[in-house]
């Protein structure tokens, strides 16, 4: 069976990532997102297990002194971590999985996965950016000035990244991360792989 490819996805709040990888995973077959660890408070539309495995600051602390996350990070005083085997686990089943974590995360996942490809995302403009933030109504007016001050700081990070895709249109973005995915799986590493037997008679 051919091992997985694992995307790495990122950008500020309010670019849309989470919209696009929903549309994604239901676009592609055998592509899956990686739920995230996190001590934050679910939201009312969150189910655990879904978005997010919710647990205490103990739990977190406990799994991330075990050495069980490939990444973790504090964003606004809650914390987020990747679980290391259940990725590992998805990967050797042979599906594609998606972390959406921050650059942070990215870096930190680079160095157990060295062959994850990286895709950043970022808005059309800052004005687009903000009048995201207000109206999916998730947070005051303190938050979304925060998050547009952390926004110019998170997208100096973009040149770390292997893909760059701007959300202007939703389907535009999103028929350009399903490119990157369908052409990375045509790669000569992951064909030969998925295809030894296929070889073995041509050859």
């Amino acid at each position: 069976m051919s091992s997985g490819v694992l995307f790495i996805i990122s950008a500020p709040s309010g670019c849309g990532k989470t919209s696009l990888v929903k549309a994604l995973i239901k676009k592609i077959d055998h592509l899956c997102v990686s739920v995230s660890h996190t001590t934050r408070t679910p939201r009312p539309s969150e189910v655990q297990g879904e978005n997010y495995f919710f647990v205490s600051k103990n739990e977190f602390n406990k799994i991330k002194n075990s050495n069980g996350f490939i990444e973790s990070a504090q964003v606004f005083d809650n914390d987020y971590g990747s679980a290391k085997q259940s990725v590992q686990d998805l990967l050797n089943n042979g599906f594609d999985v998606i972390l959406e974590i921050d650059w942070q995360g990215f870096r930190q996942v680079k160095q157990t996965f060295n062959d994850a490809v990286g895709i950043f995302i970022l808005p059309p403009s800052q004005t687009a950016l903000k009048e995201r933030l207000i109206n999916r109504g998730q947070d005051d007016q303190s938050i979304i000035d925060k998050r547009m001050h952390d926004a110019a700081s998170e997208i100096q990070h973009f040149n770390e990244y292997d893909y760059l895709l701007i959300n202007d249109n939703f389907d535009v973005a999103l028929n350009d991360l399903s490119t990157i995915v369908h052409a990375k799986r045509l790669t000569l590493a992951q064909q030969s792989n998925q295809h030894q037997d296929l070889l073995k008679t041509l050859i």
